[in-house]
């Protein structure tokens, strides 16, 4: 490790390095630098010059990992600017989405065409008629299409065209899709009921592909704008001395990024709800189709500030032929020996091009060692993803049987769909609670609230909103001589003698509020840490593949849940929410118990990739005092790294 002296104090040269490695990289490529946010002031935009007044920069010893205080860096303006694009896709997504369950169920109204229910209390929007069991079914579809093409926009991101240029394209795609659903929701078209339900069919299908596309990248190029790479010694204006630490830097970044998706949901679906009661469907898929396309300005304007790395060619492939070499230098015809092998810490070690004699190593062979481990902790994170599939069925309940329950109860001259806005803006006001209260103050008290802790709680909590959904649906059915039928068609109320589809419960609509609020709080801990586990642990260039992964878990939630379509209706819906709400806490308890391991060793495997020493001495910048000044007394090779070869 280089190092250098500076007023009396050892400064390792590497928490600067990582920020001159960057800066030529962004040079190499064309993009425009900013300045580097507080308390980085002091390093100009080259990066070669450290104010005098400050004491040392460097990378943590073991001491100061022990003693010092761990801080995100400020969030840049660019990320913020990808944030306004991830706002717009999440408000046009939910809400359009929000009135799917009422598009399809519901048939329209006698008295409006565009299947508007204005004023009359406990009336439905509506417009295909198609019953609880197709809307269940489409929308689970949806959700499952939404979450599988996240791997074909990775997929083209990280092997061909970056992911800034995927996220344009995945805007021109998911806008196409935007105005199919408008024309399927004009009311001359609506007028042929298979007609708009072909159309409407089309239309999900082409604007999910844009969404998953964008939405597998557009979480990585938020990241990708951090400028601190490494975890670094640097003294803050008051004289502390403190670590900055990427791993904080992304929980940041990823908690108002959250933010800023169910500001984006909250505004999309309760503008929307209110759309469709007063004006009709029409109107409420293009509202968002405008504010979707305002994605495509602030692109091409940003497009020469973000931070963009290109596409790296064949590292799956690659990342393939590593897994393969690993396997087969390990093998053994013993099974139980080569289990073990396998599963030996040092499975890995044998794909290390250190630990291949030079004449054996195949052509591919031309990655650093520390990929290789990069890639190690990148499996380990899509392993963690595994189990939240059962996380993900609770949490698809909101946008499913939650919004049937509510169409069950009193919800009067508002839209059924209300009380369910209640989970964005739980979200919202306690987003800022946890960044900047609770998960600073467990912090100051050395307690490690880990990634895997945190998913565990959001298990548990998930189970809780289940259960009291179970409860809620209870009462629904004992509320009425409907009994387990309320809302149903061909079926008699014994009470009043009306059809069960028009009947709906005395309770109140806001009953529902725990479901909404315990599901907010199983998102701050469960959805929110999945996104940072991806960017986190994957290796450098394959985290789009990666965060992809971790959302394809929706997708397999989605397919799961069709399995239980038949619990989606009346009278099961008590045993739907019951199922999950066990899954759930089952799951919480065979996670942790299956991934305790990797929490322990949490803060070990953050550093991978991240410490002075994964860095080739002879291709980085050395640095040392000239009057006063610390300048590059060596440049760092111009030579560009080969496409496709991952690099450290």
């Amino acid at each position: 490790m280089a190092s250098t002296q500076l007023g009396g104090a050892q400064i390792a040269a590497d928490g600067l390095v990582g920020q001159v490695e960057y800066i030529q990289h962004e040079k190499d490529a064309g993009n425009k630098i900013d300045s580097l946010p507080e308390p980085f002031s002091h390093v100009n935009d080259e990066t070669v010059k450290v104010d005098t007044q400050v004491e040392d920069w460097h990378f943590p010893t073991e001491e100061e990992q022990r003693t010092l205080r761990r801080v995100p860096e400020r969030i840049p303006i660019a990320a913020f600017a990808v944030g306004f694009c991830e706002f717009a896709e999440r408000f046009s997504y939910y809400g359009v989405t929000q009135v799917f369950t009422s598009f399809i169920t519901y048939k329209r109204p006698e008295f409006n065409r565009a299947g508007a229910s204005g004023d009359r209390p406990n009336v439905h929007s509506g417009a295909l008629g198609k019953g609880q069991q197709a809307a269940n079914g489409l929308t689970t579809f949806n959700t499952f299409w939404v979450y599988c093409t996240p791997l074909l926009g990775a997929y083209i991101a990280d092997e061909y065209i970056g992911r800034f240029n995927t996220i344009v394209l995945a805007v021109f795609i998911a806008l196409i899709g935007h105005v199919l659903l408008i024309i399927a929701a004009i009311p001359s078209v609506l007028d042929d009921i298979n007609g708009a339900y072909a159309c409407f069919i089309i239309a999900i299908v082409v604007m999910g592909l844009g969404t998953g596309m964008f939405k597998s990248n557009c979480s990585v190029l938020i990241v990708d704008q951090m400028r601190i790479k490494t975890q670094t010694v640097a003294v803050l204006k008051t004289g502390e001395r403190v670590i900055i630490d990427p791993s904080l830097t992304i929980a940041r970044i990823y908690m108002w990024f959250y933010m800023l998706i169910n500001l984006g949901s909250l505004a999309g679906q309760l503008g929307m709800i209110y759309a469709v009661r007063r004006i009709g469907y029409w109107f409420a898929y293009m509202l968002p189709t405008i504010v979707f396309a305002l994605c495509i300005p602030v692109l091409l304007f940003g497009r020469n500030y973000y931070i963009r790395y290109p596409p790296q060619g064949s590292v799956i492939s690659r990342a393939g032929k590593v897994w393969k070499y690993a396997l087969k230098q390990q093998w053994s015809w013993n099974p139980t020996t080569w289990k073990k092998l396998c599963t030996s810490p040092t499975f890995w070690e044998v794909a290390k091009p250190s630990n291949v004699p030079a004449s054996e190593r195949p052509a591919w062979m031309t990655y650093q060692d520390v990929w290789v481990d990069e890639l190690s902790r990148g499996i380990k994170a899509c392993s963690i993803f595994f189990l939240l599939p059962i996380y993900f069925l609770c949490y698809n309940q909101i946008s499913g049987t939650l919004l049937q329950q509510a169409g069950q109860l009193n919800f009067g001259t508002s839209p059924q769909e209300l009380v369910s806005q209640l989970d964005p803006i739980f979200i919202i006001v306690f987003i800022p609670v946890f960044t900047f209260l609770l998960y600073p103050y467990l912090e100051r008290r050395r307690i490690p609230f880990t990634p895997i802790k945190r998913i565990t709680v959001g298990f548990f909590v998930a189970s809780i909103a289940m259960i009291w959904s179970a409860v809620v649906q209870h009462y629904i059915y004992e509320s009425t001589g409907c009994g387990k039928y309320v809302g149903s068609a061909n079926h008699i109320d014994a009470d009043t003698g009306r059809d069960c589809e028009s009947v709906t419960s005395n309770i109140n609509v806001w009953v529902q509020s725990g479901s909404y609020v315990f599901v907010a709080f199983s998102e701050l801990f469960a959805s929110v840490t999945s996104l940072e586990v991806a960017v986190l642990m994957a290796p450098k260039n394959m985290k789009s593949i990666v965060m992809a992964i971790s959302v394809f878990t929706s997708a397999i939630a989605a397919a799961i849940q069709e399995a239980f379509n038949p619990l989606a209706k009346n009278p099961n819906f008590v045993i739907n929410y019951g199922v999950f709400a066990g899954m759930a806490f089952a799951g919480g308890i065979l996670f942790y118990a299956l991934f305790r391991g990797i929490d322990k060793r949490q803060e070990e495997l953050n550093l991978i990739g991240n410490t002075p020493d994964d860095f080739d001495d002879d291709s980085k910048p050395q640095f040392k005092v000239i009057d006063g000044e610390s300048k590059a007394a060596e440049e760092r090779p111009t030579e560009k790294p080969k496409a496709g070869e991952p690099q450290a």
